[in-house]
């Protein structure tokens, strides 16, 4: 199959033998997508290397046959934002959700749209967290197992003041006291879910209320297994 013209961005692009480079884009009308790109180590081959790196959004051509496409050329459609600390952080982690959560192969056009969105406001250092509580939920609703920000799994509308557990198939469920289920921690605000649903960046503790609750459910399709950026923000935490 011809792959011509087709815009995208680069998640994640890591060394193959010795002058190539395997990687992987999120585009639009093909999802997820693995190249690979032959002889970019070489003299010849810097300006292509240059238009591979992650969060770089570019235009390409390839052919596929089988699992990887061939890369033939690509072209940087604008500069990649220049991040650094937290923010770099982020970066590897909302590009790390994708790649293990996008099915290859298969358009997910909200996904492109969000991914695209986060890129950019990692790029203006607006507020990081909640641009990535933001990109988590559009993640989650593009791939069809987003949940009801307006009420809670038992139909009862949120109460701003109360707090909730994420179930990640059921959505928001009361925590009726503080012996319930974690207590405190674990848990989002009503005010904080409401606001996410709306769309609406909630006031500073609200918002850090999301970061545990949705990290939950993105464990839960993962399938258990965590996520490098986790660990590296983890590591960050406990050094602080």
């Amino acid at each position: 199959m011809l792959i011509a013209a087709e815009p995208g961005f680069v998640l994640h692009a890591r060394a193959y033998r010795e002058t190539s480079l395997l990687v992987d884009v999120l585009t639009v009308t093909h999802g997820r997508l693995g190249l690979l790109a032959r002889g970019v180590s070489s003299a010849k081959g810097q300006v292509l290397r240059a238009a591979l790196q992650p969060l770089q959004w570019i235009r390409f051509d390839a052919v596929q046959r089988g699992e990887l496409a061939q890369l033939r050329a690509a072209e940087a459609l604008d500069a990649a934002p220049r991040l650094a600390g937290h923010t770099m952080l982020a970066g590897f982690y909302v590009s790390e959700l994708v790649m293990r959560l996008a099915p290859r192969n298969d358009a997910v056009p909200d996904l492109y749209r969000a991914y695209g969105e986060v890129r950019a406001r990692l790029g203006l250092e607006l507020s990081l967290a909640w641009s990535l509580r933001r990109f988590e939920r559009d993640l989650l609703e593009s791939l069809g197992v987003g949940f009801d920000l307006a009420c809670a799994d038992d139909g009862v509308a949120l109460d701003p003041a109360a707090r909730y557990e994420l179930d990640p198939q059921d959505g928001p469920r009361r925590l009726l006291s503080e012996r319930d289920g974690q207590g405190r921690r674990g848990t989002a605000t009503g005010a904080a879910l409401l606001a996410l649903g709306h769309d609406k960046e909630p006031a500073a503790d609200d918002l850090a209320s999301l970061r545990l609750p949705m990290r939950t459910v993105l464990a839960h399709h993962l399938g258990g297994r965590g996520l490098k950026s986790w660990e590296m923000l983890d590591d960050l935490a406990r050094r602080r």
